[in-house]
């Protein structure tokens, strides 16, 4: 973000991406996929620009006060609230036409929005203890405040979340008019807008919470690392590092993407700025312009769920568990190996379907000089998970990142940050945690919501009803559920909206709760690849020139044998290993075993989808894959139809599914060998 915020360009810049690397139709579209993501900001120049990056940068230095010193709960939540609301306003017009200039609307509804929280500050506990029984003025204000939250997340992101919130306002006030199971005692606008806007119940409940001190201050670090080149840097590091063989340009995606998106924890923004660099690289290998975009997308989907930082969810699931968020990293360790080990696997098997050549990745410095000059980059990430394990809380444990990263900045004149990239990345920090800070309010009104009328329980027991109390089936309908949801909301908002609702029929049939949420996170995250909210693909199509919705069920292929893992951790015993959770009556040996299982069965989906293993595979060959696959990952599946599995048969079962496996490609590699020979 610059100082004149933001022109034709800058939506680009503010990601990372270099907008030379791209044509001008193509800048466009791409432009239009990030500001789905992100907001269609407002393009100013002169003193308003500056004004913007000015209270930007207050906002971030507040809290990098508060991540340092203690600031009362009651007092972050609501400042925190008051500088989105604020920025919002001011940045995001209320309609595309009307980004030419700040109109006297929004600084308004700007002004409005600070009172309200300054009313909410200003309160004390005078103000919270009345929550119950709220005066007239409360309620006036708390309506308006709730207004504008819904307006300021409709600007961001869309109207499909505002709708959603208002959607539940409407079922806690006419609970007593719906029919059963769904009836409850119903609340009038007294009662709701006491609960939440003046408690930490609602609206600043535990997303705000975590949007206040964690989703806030990585979406810093995050900036301070794309300013200071950290990302031109993991990227030549990850072409740098593949080499020369057939399968190099495509390994280079799979690593780049992990580098790049741990830190950036955007998927458009971590698509696009690889593919602006590698697209000519695969092309040339011999991609289809499709499954280019697919990998990509694919690519870019991994920053939601690759440590140390994840995408904003995570933080909300260290949160609804009370655990740290170091736990959280542990656990999402294995399956973002597999689900690398799964793209790297159909990088493989593309090697020899698409016949990819040896490709020049063009002149690059060596590896070893290449970190020798900038590896110093890496610190910063290293330093986060390190912090947490000396026992820095993960809020200490940013901050202090984020000031090794500025440092380390200077060690080379190409990288330092200067005052003005300083203050740019500053600015860049709070600017980019907007509309997932109003997508966190938002979502607040919705948890609010489920608390106060117990929709939780009520779903959970429709869901099981429904399911005949099967596991499976209940399994099943949850991901349909949160997928469906995660069609129309940010990955954030699925999260939130489920793990309220769709998360307690899971926990009550005996699935452990940490495995039951994680289960959520990665179907709501799998909605950044389904449409009609596709951002990943659709801005990979932009780069490629390829068919969006093409392109969308190539990066199904490339994803779905790694988001059939989620299922494994919930349908198998002893699935909890892949969370790095020892098995009841187990020890490591088991965890390492299901991992090994897991990888093999990915690999077995991957032969299938893609329909090439060690050669071409025929329907009959892919069928065997798929039965193997299905016997490694999840041998219970089989339950919910011939109710014949017991744990014990489980072993059993997956050791067919691994000589099923090995078998048919052996005999794949058989086969080819007498084709060559003939």
């Amino acid at each position: 973000m610059t100082q004149d915020t933001p022109k034709s360009s800058d939506t680009l810049a503010s990601a990372g991406i270099d907008a030379g690397a791209l044509d001008k139709e193509t800048q466009r579209k791409v432009e239009e996929y990030i500001e789905q993501e992100e907001g269609a900001a407002n393009r100013l120049s002169g003193w308003t620009g500056h004004l913007i990056t000015v209270l930007a940068v207050i906002m971030t230095l507040f809290h990098l006060y508060a991540a340092y010193d203690i600031v009362p709960t009651q007092e972050l939540r609501p400042i925190h609230v008051g500088f989105v609301m604020l920025l919002i306003f001011l940045l995001y017009p209320v309609a595309l036409r009307f980004r030419d200039r700040i109109r006297w609307w929004d600084v308004a509804t700007a002004l409005i929005g600070v009172a309200t929280m300054a009313y909410l500050v200003m309160g004390g506990d005078d103000l919270t203890d009345r929550a119950s029984l709220p005066n007239q003025t409360d309620i006036m204000v708390g309506a308006v405040f709730i207004v504008l939250i819904l307006e300021a997340t409709r600007r961001t992101t869309g109207p499909i979340m505002p709708v959603v919130g208002i959607l539940f306002i409407l079922y806690a006030m006419f609970g007593p008019y719906l029919p059963a199971p769904w009836t409850h005692r119903g609340y009038d606008a007294e009662r709701l807008v006491g609960h939440l806007f003046m408690t930490l119940e609602g609206i600043f409940g535990s997303a705000v919470d975590v949007s206040s001190s964690l989703i806030i201050l990585f979406t810093i670090f995050g900036a301070i690392l794309q300013f200071s080149g950290a990302g031109k840097f993991f990227i030549d590091f990850s072409f740098s590092a593949m080499g020369g063989k057939s399968t190099s340009s495509g390994r280079a995606i799979v690593l780049s993407s992990f580098l790049l998106g741990g830190p950036s924890g955007s998927g458009v923004a971590t698509t696009v700025t690889i593919g602006s660099v590698a697209w000519p690289m695969l092309k040339k290998a011999g991609y289809v312009a499709s499954a280019a975009g697919g990998l990509l997308a694919a690519g870019g989907l991994g920053a939601i769920i690759s440590p140390p930082v994840l995408g904003a969810a995570a933080f909300l699931i260290a949160e609804f568990l009370k655990i740290s968020y170091l736990d959280v990293i542990r656990m999402a360790a294995i399956p973002t190996v597999l689900y690398y080990f799964c793209l790297l696997a159909m990088v493989e098997l593309d090697a020899g379907k698409y016949n990819i050549a040896n490709v020049d990745l063009g002149k690059r410095e060596s590896l070893w000089v290449l970190t020798k000059r900038y590896g110093y980059h890496f610190s910063s990430l290293i330093s986060i998970v390190v912090l947490m394990l000396l026992g820095f809380s993960p809020v200490l444990s940013v901050f202090w990142a984020t000031v090794a990263a500025i440092v380390v900045s200077y060690c080379r004149r190409e990288t330092a940050l200067t005052p003005k990239k300083l203050i740019d990345a500053l600015a860049a920090g709070s600017i980019g945690v907007l509309g997932t800070a109003a997508t966190c309010a938002s979502a607040g009104i919705i948890v609010g919501v489920v608390t106060l009328t117990g929709l939780g329980l009520k779903f959970s027991a429709i869901a099981i009803a429904y399911a005949g109390g099967s596991l499976v089936l209940t399994a099943i309908y949850t991901a349909l559920i949160v997928w469906i949801v995660g069609l129309a909301v940010p990955v954030t908002a699925s999260y939130i909206i489920c793990a309220v609702i769709a998360a307690p029929a899971l926990i009550k049939l005996g699935v452990p709760d940490y495995a039951a949420h994680m289960f959520i996170f990665y179907y709501a995250v799998l909605s950044e690849v389904s449409p009609p909210t596709a951002l990943s693909p659709f801005a990979a199509a932009a780069i490629t020139g390829a068919d969006p919705y093409r392109t969308t069920l190539q990066s199904w292929k490339y994803t779905m044998p790694a988001f059939l893992v989620p299922f494994v951790f919930v349908l198998d015993p002893t699935g909890i290993g892949l969370l790095l959770e020892i098995p009841k009556g187990g020890d490591w040996t088991q965890v390492v075993l299901v991992t090994l299982a897991t990888a093999v069965g990915i690999w077995a989906y991957a032969g299938a989808t893609q329909g090439w293993l060690l050669g071409k595979t025929g329907w009959p060959v892919r069928i065997g894959l798929i039965v193997g696959g299905t016997l490694l990952l999840f041998p219970t599946l089989i339950d919910a139809f011939f109710d014949i599995v017991t744990v014990e048969q489980i072993g059993p079962l997956k050791i067919a599914g691994l000589m099923l496996t090995f078998g048919l490609a052996v005999f794949q590699k058989l086969r080819a060998r007498a084709a060559a020979a003939a």
